[in-house]
């Protein structure tokens, strides 16, 4: 019975830490005009997701199966997307891509070795293959 009451004030002792991610995926700006869908910060994207633009570009134009082409700061998609495809198809690439499959943080680089991709931890050292986008 004392040990519960200790147990108790000890608890109530204790700072209840708030555990907040301090990373979010980015939001895609986007907008249609006409038959076409223009991301307009694919540079800030690549930049928080430390990412080559290239990259994510491959990604999504195969997964939304659309032709794409990047100049300067756009990424323009030659048929109507909407935003929320385009978000879904950003946090696929993000899974996949950039949260490490051991400790789920963001803190991780692609490497190539001989032929095969991989996907470096700096925050618990996983090395993990990963599918090539070819």
């Amino acid at each position: 019975m004392e040990y519960e009451m200790l147990l108790d004030k000890a608890y109530e002792k204790i700072k209840k830490v708030e555990t907040s991610e301090r990373f979010e995926i980015p939001e895609i700006e986007s907008l249609i005009e006409g038959n076409k869908t223009i991301v307009s910060n694919m540079q800030v994207i690549a930049s928080k997701l430390s990412r080559e633009v290239e990259h994510i570009v491959k990604f999504l134009t195969r997964e939304l199966a659309s032709q794409g082409l990047f100049r300067g700061n756009r990424l323009v998609f030659n048929t109507k997307i909407s935003k929320k495809s385009l978000q879904d198809k950003l946090s696929d690439y993000v899974n996949e891509f950039v949260m490490c499959k051991e400790c789920k943080k963001p803190d991780t680089s692609l490497a190539k070795r001989d032929r095969i991709w991989f996907m470096n931890c700096s925050a618990c050292g996983a090395k993990t293959s990963i599918r090539s986008l070819g």
